[in-house]
């Protein structure tokens, strides 16, 4: 790795040493591994454990929380050709857009394991080909509410947006008259960065207004559905919605919630875990369910599919290693211990089924089909121009959100820069 490189990996980057124990003899392997909750308490045990079976050693790092700034990071490290980093972890959007860095894990794992993963994110992670990483688990946004709350004010979980704006507006008025005036109705990610297209993706798809971009290239994401559902998120800012959610990402959001100050928000599977720990003001006070569908025709519940996937350089010294590694952490037993500890999404369905892994997170089994049906970004169909796609669909809704222009505006001023991308109007 040039020195360059190099250097905005350390300065983007935490390095933490996993030691095989004192008998290790084998090669030293690196892992990037996320922070937000248990990640990187999860990654860390995974790769000791693996450490002390094989007499390796592994380095996990710790990259940015944000996912579009950890695209940045990696994009720079690999068009280094660097082999500093033996194992990414990367986004469920990514395969398209760094594949090309990976080597194909196909014929180094067998077959037989491979089918145990849901088949939509394999072939996801299949790109002309070759499997360019494997599953490590899945996600898809869901709702979060104060199931305390809801019953001392006689309501029912929400099944529209409109049921929730309602809601979270008659609960935040009550606790505010109650003396607690930082309490809010609704929290969520609305900082210009991919989990907004995430939540953005959310409300359209529910009002069934589409993906952004079709699979068949056409651009769709300028039409009444579309304009009506962000113009809806756009009435919460200031409202149920503190004028901070538009800085919020997943850890933002999640620090309104779990000290008490909000009654409902959207979020990944894993802040589950971290709000029914011992320390948690809210443990044994909330509740999870599908995300709010749209009010008209062709509404639906619906949720963005995410989640992580592990993929080996191509410019690892050690690959051999470096895929076993991979092998061992997205394994039916370490998907088990992280499903149990941190309430991640296996990949693995067999695990949906699991007695251990249902007690410890119950709407595991009862979503199991927002997870499995979760909408997809446009990211096979746009390739390596995703992020392009995905950062004016960001920037045109945040636009939205603040107050600088309407929906209808913004959606259109959109569509003529996906056109512009496109160089033709179809990707």
């Amino acid at each position: 790795m040039t020195r360059t490189v190099h250097g905005l990996l350390l300065a983007a980057a935490s390095t933490l040493a996993v030691s095989g124990g004192a008998h290790a003899q084998g090669v030293e392997i690196s892992i990037s591994c996320g922070a937000v909750g248990l990640e990187l308490t999860l990654c860390q045990e995974g790769a000791n454990a693996w450490a002390e079976e094989t007499g390796n050693t592994v380095q996990v790092v710790s990259t940015p929380n944000s996912s579009t700034d950890r695209l940045a990071l990696y994009q720079q490290i690999l068009s280094a050709q660097g082999g500093d980093i033996d194992v990414y972890q990367i986004d469920v959007i990514w395969p398209g857009i760094l594949g090309s860095h990976f080597v194909d894990l196909a014929p180094h794992i067998e077959q037989e394991t491979i089918d145990q993963h849901f088949d939509a994110i394999i072939q996801n992670n299949t790109i002309d080909g070759e499997l360019k990483a494997m599953p490590w688990f899945t996600d898809a946004g869901i709702l979060y509410y104060r199931s305390d709350l809801l019953e001392e004010y006689g309501l029912e979980v929400p099944e529209t947006w409109a049921e929730l704006t309602n809601a979270a507006q008659t609960i935040m008025e009550g606790e505010r008259e109650g003396g607690n005036d930082r309490f809010w109705g609704y929290v969520w990610q609305g900082r210009a960065y991919e989990g907004l297209t995430c939540n953005a993706l959310e409300w359209i798809d529910s009002f069934g207004g589409g993906t952004i971009v079709a699979d068949d290239g056409s651009i769709t994401v300028n039409n009444p559905a579309a304009v009506a559902a962000v113009d809806l998120a756009a009435s919460w800012v200031g409202t149920i919605s503190p004028t901070g959610v538009l800085n919020y990402d997943e850890e933002g959001a999640r620090g309104v919630f779990q000290s008490g100050n909000a009654a409902f928000m959207r979020n990944w599977p894993y802040a589950w875990a971290l709000a029914q720990s011992d320390d948690s003001p809210v443990k044994g006070k909330v509740g999870v369910a599908v995300l709010p569908r749209g009010e008209a025709e062709g509404g639906k519940h619906t949720g963005t599919l995410g989640g992580w996937q592990l993929a080996v350089s191509n410019y690892s010294d050690n690959q051999e290693e470096a895929i076993d590694l991979v092998r061992y952490l997205t394994s039916y037993e370490e998907q088990k211990r992280r499903a149990i500890e941190g309430s991640y999404n296996p990949t693995i369905e067999a695990l949906y089924e699991d007695e251990e892994v249902l007690e410890a997170v119950p709407f595991f089994g009862s979503l199991k089909d927002t997870f499995v049906n979760a909408v997809a970004r446009p990211s096979r169909i746009a390739g390596d121009r995703y992020n392009e796609v995905s950062s004016a669909f960001w920037n045109a809704v945040h636009s939205t959100l603040s107050g600088s222009g309407d929906a209808a505006a913004n959606l259109d001023a959109l569509e003529t820069e996906l056109i512009r991308l496109s160089r033709g109007g179809r990707w």
